[in-house]
């Protein structure tokens, strides 16, 4: 809900202009406290896995909107709280990861965050945090005494991470449960650490955030602030980050250079001006302009900038290069990014082209596509989905081009 508050802060005012905002504990007072100083406000991160991908984005689009007006960001890395998991929007206790898996992603994610973020201007310079360092030893007699009587199991339970776990009759593990309560004791440690008054995440922590700022309330009389982004999900009703051939990946190791930019490039047309906005650092007199380009310029222009941001200038524009030439349907491929297919177990010398085109589609949804004229082998149409690969066609490049679609190319080596 917006409310309007004369003289808002410009990051606020940004904040909503760019479609970030969803919820905020105290609008009128955090305006007031952004007008008078610069502060510092953080984000958390779980450590999962060793990349982020594009789900996370619009949280790491936020830290960069801080530091553009003046504030410091903290990144919390929950090497603590990943051992426990975050219950919200989960149905069931995810896998817990053993304490070496967790260290190295901590490290991998820094990275990757480091390539978004101003690391040189001391002023707005991020601050990297682990809440394993004080989660770690905490007693749990005192941690009950000094924070657990802040919380009562009422309030708790009116929270939708559990409520809704709850009500499906899902299992909820007395460790998940408690995880509200960690993050709410996150925010104390960084506000006595580190003067943090402001914790931003997506709508789906709005319960955890309040936590937060009730605790830290109660325990110091310390005013702090919590806001909350929209839950972003593409046109087609599918949760951002994920889509039919897996999570798009930050870390190019995981996924290319060129699969992100294509990512971005093949954006729903109802989606690119909001995207614009999110995902870019165009201001919105550009993005204006821009909307009245042919659609297809606005999404090239959403890809080279959404890509330049995490990946550089020219790796995008060398990704614009490859797709152009891709489209143009008669290249070789040769610049094209790799699928590695093992064939050891499918036969040295034919290969059914069912059997490997594609990890991430079923074998009927390849056959689908093949018969709708929707593959093609190294720029030809294949319509028999019992086409096999033999090795003179990929020993004629030492790889095969693959098509599917007008937007899906790579190349596959044997």
């Amino acid at each position: 809900m917006y409310i309007k508050i004369p003289f808002m802060n410009n990051f606020l005012k940004e904040f909503k202009d760019r479609g970030y905002f969803y919820q905020c504990t105290d609008e009128k007072a955090l305006s007031k406290k952004l007008n008078e100083e610069s502060i510092r406000g953080y984000i958390g991160f779980d450590c999962t896995a060793q990349s982020l991908h594009v789900g996370s984005l619009l949280q790491i689009m936020c830290l960069r909107l801080m530091q553009k007006h003046g504030h410091k960001p903290i990144v919390l890395l929950g090497g603590g709280t990943t051992r426990i998991g975050d219950p919200s929007g989960k149905d069931k206790t995810r896998k817990i990861l053993d304490e070496n898996e967790i260290e190295k992603n901590i490290k991998s994610i820094e990275n990757i965050l480091k390539k978004f973020l101003e690391t040189k201007d001391e002023k707005v310079a991020p601050i990297f945090v682990n809440n394993y360092t004080w989660l770690k030893n905490l007693n749990y007699i005192s941690f009950l005494r000094d924070i657990g009587k802040y919380f009562t199991i009422n309030k708790m339970l009116s929270f939708d991470s559990v409520k809704l776990r709850l009500e499906r009759e899902q299992s909820l593990s007395y460790m998940e449960f408690n995880y509200m309560i960690l993050q709410a004791y996150d925010f104390l440690e960084l506000n006595k650490k580190e003067n943090c008054l402001l914790q931003i995440g997506g709508s789906d922590q709005w319960g955890n955030i309040i936590n937060g700022v009730e605790l830290i309330k109660r325990y110091s009389s310390k005013e702090v602030y919590g806001l909350t982004t929209e839950l972003i999900t593409l046109a087609s009703g599918a949760k951002m980050g994920k889509t039919e051939s897996g999570a798009i990946w930050l870390d190019k190791k995981l996924f290319s250079v060129f699969d992100y930019w294509q990512f971005w490039r093949n954006t729903d047309d109802k989606d690119v001006i909001k995207f614009l906005k999110m995902f870019t650092d165009l201001n919105l007199n550009e993005i204006e302009n821009v909307s009245t380009q042919d659609i297809n310029e606005q999404k090239i222009i959403l890809a080279n900038k959404a890509t330049s941001i995490l990946h550089g200038a020219n790796e995008a524009a060398e990704a614009e290069k490859i797709a152009r030439n891709s489209f143009s349907g008669n290249s070789s491929g040769e610049n094209l990014p790799n699928t590695k297919v093992d064939i050891s177990n499918i036969g040295n010398d034919v290969v059914n082209l069912v059997s490997i085109i594609d990890k991430n589609l079923s074998k009927s949804e390849i056959r689908r596509l093949i018969k709708s004229n929707g593959v093609k082998i190294n720029n030809q149409i294949i319509s028999d989905d019992k086409f096999i690969i033999s090795n003179e066609l990929i020993k004629k490049n030492n790889f095969i081009k693959v098509s599917i679609g007008k937007k899906k190319h790579y190349k596959i080596v044997i």
